[in-house]
């Protein structure tokens, strides 16, 4: 007989505090029944837990640690998910496995077998897409930049001769400390008519997305500091 395993729900979280409406009502409903669940930081999980239903209780819920300095536990995840229960993947923000931890706990469950259950949320990537006026049939998301200024640089030059010759727009994201220093190098090194967007607190009270040329963004830079921030690069010239 055909052992019966738990399922993987992979629960995203708001993008910016205080935006719990963000969360579509089966997520909320569905993240409430979760007992265990892996999650980066549990401080935060348990805010956002408590802020979906102030009288969930918390001490039933065992949070497990995961981020990159401590990879998930896959056997006590595996040993959940055979013995019948339910596992839960919560994102810090946006959507677990995207430019976010959680992918290893994925595979786990494919091979094992386990159902694999996607929730629907915000995803900063997906939104700031929409929201570009950029090439959404053809993309490619390349996560953080290197952090070294010439590495950097060299990284933008590739990626605005590959969006010109393939026709793609290019995603990409930044520990929102240094965003700023990375818009300097986008507008230093880019052509002058290579359409920048910036998408910055998106679905926050402040939220900013605004696509305009390389020329017209020098001498009206916005302060980026700290904002979670999305850049979108578009060279191609019929666009």
């Amino acid at each position: 007989m055909e052992s019966i395993t738990g399922t993987l729900y992979l629960v995203p979280c708001p993008l910016s505090e205080g935006m719990g409406r963000t969360i579509p009502p089966q997520t909320r409903d569905q993240a409430l029944k979760l007992r265990n669940i892996f999650v980066e930081h549990e401080r935060t999980a348990r805010r956002f837990l408590k802020g979906l239903d102030p009288s969930l209780p918390l001490e039933e819920v065992r949070l497990h640690r995961m981020d990159q300095h401590h990879p998930p536990d896959l056997e006590a995840a595996r040993q959940i998910l055979e013995s019948g229960k339910d596992l839960g993947i919560l994102s810090e923000a946006g959507c677990p496995a995207i430019a976010d931890p959680g992918n290893t706990l994925v595979q786990l469950a494919h091979r094992i077998g386990a159902r694999v259950v996607p929730l629907a949320g915000p995803s900063s990537i997906l939104l700031a897409l929409m929201g570009s006026g950029m090439n959404g049939q053809q993309f490619w998301f390349h996560g953080y930049l290197p952090v070294p200024s010439a590495d950097r640089i060299r990284a933008i030059r590739e990626l605005e001769q590959q969006s010109s010759r393939l026709q793609l727009t290019q995603i990409f994201i930044e520990t929102p400390y240094r965003n700023n220093q990375l818009l300097s190098d986008i507008l230093q090194c880019c052509q002058p008519q290579t359409r920048i967007c910036i998408a910055a607190g998106i679905t926050g009270p402040g939220e900013f997305i605004r696509t305009l040329s390389v020329r017209e963004w020098k001498g009206k830079v916005p302060e980026l500091n700290k904002i979670p921030t999305t850049f979108l690069l578009d060279a191609c010239p019929s666009r």
